[in-house]
C-alpha cells in the first residue's frame, strides 16, 4: 500500500495574451475539487514548451487528469479545418500532445475529460467526428448554446468502469460537446453511448495501463454526486497501478 496519497497531474488551460492582456493558464475549480475529494493530491501544470520538463512531469505523478476545453486541431490529425471547430491556443495544444505520448509511453493511468478523452483516443489512433449535426444528422442534441446544464441520457456497456460506477439503471449526464470520437483507438473499447450511439466513454483493454476517458465532464457544477465517483474510481485505479509496479 502507498503511505502517501497519490499525486494526480493536471493540465491548465490556456488563453493566448492580447493587446490588453496578458497570455495566462487557468483551471475550473471542479478539477481539483474532484481529485482532491477523491483522495488524491492535486497538481496543475500549465502548458510547458520544454520537452526535457514534460518527461519530468510525466515521471513525477503518480497520475494525470486530462481536462476539457476547446478543440483539438483536425489539421493535425491530417484532416481538414471545419468551420465549427474552435481550437484550443497552440501553446496548450503542443503541450497536452507531448504530455499524453509521454504518459502513453510510461504507463502512467490518465483520466480525459471532454478533450481530454477526444486527445487520449487520438493519441493513440483513434479519430474525431469533427461537427455531430453535419456527421451524425440523426443524433439528439449534445449541446445547448443558451443552457450549459444541458444533460442527456447515458447507456452504460455491462461488464466496464462505466457500469462499476452508474449500475444498470437511468443514468443522465451534461453534455457540452459538438465533436465526438468516431474510430475508437486499439486498445480501447467502448464503455458507454448517449441514447443515439453517440461514445461518452471509453476505456482501455491493455492490462498494463489503467486509461479511461468521458465526453461528459463529472467535474462540472452540474454534475451529480454519482459522478464524483468516476474520480474516486481513478484514483482506486492509480493505487492499485502503483502497488503493482511496487511489486514488479
Amino acid at each position: 500500500m502507498m503511505s502517501r496519497k497519490p499525486l494526480i497531474g493536471i493540465n491548465a488551460d490556456f488563453r493566448n495574451a492580447t493587446k490588453d492582456a496578458p497570455g495566462f493558464a487557468y483551471l475550473a475549480e471542479g478539477y481539483f475539487d474532484s481529485v482532491t475529494d477523491a483522495g488524491g493530491v492535486p497538481a496543475i501544470f500549465p502548458p510547458t514548451r520544454d520537452a526535457a520538463d514534460i518527461r519530468h512531469i510525466a515521471e513525477m505523478v503518480d497520475g494525470f487528469v486530462m481536462v476539457g476545453g476547446a478543440d483539438l486541431n483536425p489539421n493535425r490529425d491530417g484532416c481538414m479545418m471545419h468551420p465549427s471547430v474552435r481550437c484550443l491556443a497552440d501553446r496548450r495544444e503542443d503541450f497536452d500532445r507531448a504530455l499524453i505520448k509521454q504518459l502513453a509511453e510510461l504507463r502512467k493511468p490518465v483520466f480525459g475529460i471532454g478533450v481530454g478523452m477526444q486527445l487520449l483516443n487520438v493519441s493513440q489512433g483513434g479519430n474525431l467526428f469533427l461537427h455531430i449535426p453535419e456527421d451524425l444528422p440523426k443524433a439528439l442534441p449534445h449541446r445547448d448554446a443558451i443552457d450549459a446544464s444541458h444533460r442527456h441520457g447515458l447507456l452504460v456497456v455491462p461488464g466496464t468502469l462505466m457500469e462499476r460506477i452508474y449500475g444498470d439503471g437511468e443514468v443522465r449526464v451534461n453534455s457540452l460537446h459538438h465533436m465526438a470520437i468516431d474510430e475508437v483507438a486499439a486498445g480501447f473499447k467502448v464503455s458507454a453511448t448517449s441514447p443515439d450511439g453517440v461514445i461518452e466513454a471509453i476505456e482501455s483493454i491493455q492490462e498494463d495501463w489503467f486509461a479511461f476517458g468521458t465526453q461528459f465532464h463529472p467535474e462540472n457544477a452540474s454534475a451529480t454526486a454519482l459522478d464524483q465517483r468516476i474520480f474516486e474510481e481513478f484514483v482506486a485505479g492509480v493505487l492499485a497501478a502503483q502497488e503493482v509496479k511496487m511489486v514488479a
